[in-house]
């Protein structure tokens, strides 16, 4: 890949940028996210007039929503409202006067695993990313599965408890699970999720119960995905991958559920994906690459 790429990452309350050229990724910066699409047009092209010596060949965008990378339109629903529902692929290429790509977060980290990383060579994926909701990506034969409506691999709409209609992205969460924690401690204190499992693996016995319930929501989403897709290989991204036995956990807790239900057949394998902060940007530039060769 010749081409040298400006790549921003658009979160609810943060953007990354970085190049990708000769395959590598250089982390420029990372800034507030604006208010408002005025301000956003403002601060990404002063990030692209910043390193105008690159002489970008164009720009590589993650962003939330739905992303249509026909019509160049985000839809549904996210934490930046005002990127929705108009020609926003055009607005940008007409902004940075490069073309411009762009592809849903989620997606985004799926791509960088395809590209780069655990899934290469595998017939079929289910990425599974963890952070304040649960997104993903499915890929089938090589290639990224969107479905009809632009909702493959939004697998935290699932219903964990037919009862509540708890879904796995409140179940699942380790930021859910934080703020729950502190809800039941009623110490006026506020808890990471990361303090969450700390504490759990100190002997915290509200701590423990809370990880376990997240363990046991993901590994019965993860069945269903394995029952339903039947893909070789789930990989789990974000920061709660990081932890050691997670791998461990969800592959007990989801054998069983397989053995209980007579699935003890199917065979997958389980793992982390092999990029953290990165693989939006990366799955970024690899978007881009899919749409220029």
């Amino acid at each position: 890949m010749k081409d040298k790429l400006l790549l921003f990452d658009i979160g609810g309350s943060s953007i990354k940028c970085g190049i990708w050229e000769k395959e590598e990724l250089v982390h420029l910066d990372k800034v507030p996210t604006p208010k408002t699409w005025e301000e956003m047009k403002k601060v990404l092209k002063g990030i692209f007039d910043q390193y105008s010596d690159s002489r970008y060949t164009g720009v590589a965008i993650s962003c939330p929503g739905a992303v249509d990378t026909e019509k160049g339109m985000i839809n549904g629903v996210s934490a930046l409202p005002y990127i929705h529902g108009f020609p926003i692929k055009q607005a940008f290429s007409s902004l940075f006067g490069v073309p411009v790509s762009m592809q849903n977060d989620a997606n985004c980290a799926g791509l960088a695993e395809l590209w780069k990383g655990n899934a290469q060579r595998a017939s079929s994926v289910c990425c599974m990313i963890i952070g304040t909701g649960i997104g993903g990506a499915l890929i089938i034969d090589g290639k990224l599965q969107s479905g009809h409506t632009l909702f493959g691999g939004e697998f935290g709409y699932q219903i964990i408890d037919r009862n509540s209609l708890v879904t796995l992205s409140e179940a699942g969460s380790p930021v859910k699970m934080g703020k729950n924690y502190a809800k039941e401690k009623a110490d006026k204190k506020v808890y990471e999720g990361q303090e969450v499992f700390e504490l759990a693996d100190n002997g915290d016995k509200l701590a423990k119960e809370m990880v376990n319930h997240l363990y046991d929501a993901l590994s019965l989403a993860i069945y269903n995905l394995l029952v339903s897709i039947n893909p070789q290989k789930v990989l789990i991204g974000g920061g709660v991958s990081k932890r050691n036995d997670l791998i461990y956990e969800l592959n007990l807790r989801t054998e069983k559920l397989l053995k209980d239900n007579g699935a003890v057949e199917l065979e997958f394998e389980l793992q982390t994906c092999k990029f953290f902060n990165d693989s939006n940007l990366i799955g970024a530039a690899y978007q881009y690459v899919l749409e220029n060769q």
